[in-house]
């Protein structure tokens, strides 16, 4: 398979979980998605001769630069209307990320073309709940749980994209994964 079909398959493959995981952090779709497609462009222009293996970590590392860079841009763009205007850009507009609405039924709870409807609706309260806190989470935990359960990184890659060390990474994951229990918990929802 020629190295542009291979590269081609890489993005289409994580495109979707990009797009979501970018959406869940900058809580701005159109935003979102030029983030993700200016990390496409960098890893297709800078490291498309690269191992395919090497693709996962470096295409995390330059979306998590992009993010970064795009939060960097928005603190600029809001001190300069600050200093130029009384308006207040305090608007925020909250999606619908839906970034845990792929998880579905897991197979001890069956298929979900299946289940009753109150099964469904708990079902679905429960993943807004835990999306709910994990949006809650301190930055570096969110991105790190993100990283790891959501992209299904492992240690290692988690920590090159994320420019920190493994037992960073595994920090970042217990607090994240403590937090959540203890909330959700709290909430009447146990594992």
């Amino acid at each position: 398979m020629p190295a542009t079909d291979a590269l081609s398959d890489f993005l289409r493959s994580v495109e979707k979980r990009a797009f979501k995981r970018t959406a869940y952090t900058v809580r701005d779709d159109d935003a979102a998605l030029d983030i993700v497609q200016d990390a496409m462009i960098r890893l297709a222009e800078h490291y498309a001769d690269r191992p395919a293996a090497e693709w996962p970590a470096l295409f995390q590392r330059i979306l998590s630069n992009a993010t970064l860079d795009w939060f960097r841009r928005q603190k600029v763009r809001n001190a300069v209307v600050q200093n130029y205007s009384s308006l207040s850009s305090g608007e925020d507009e909250d999606g619908d990320m839906g970034w845990l609405e792929s998880l579905g039924a897991t197979e001890a709870q069956g298929d979900p073309r299946f289940e009753s409807a109150a099964d469904q609706v708990e079902r679905a309260r429960i993943l807004q709940d835990i999306e709910d806190e994990v949006t809650k989470l301190p930055a570096r935990q969110r991105e790190a749980f993100l990283m790891r359960y959501w992209e299904e990184l492992d240690v290692a890659e988690t920590a090159a994209a994320m420019g920190c060390s493994v037992g960073s990474v595994k920090t970042h994951c217990s607090r994240a994964v403590h937090t959540l229990a203890r909330v959700l918990r709290a909430r009447g929802i146990v594992p």
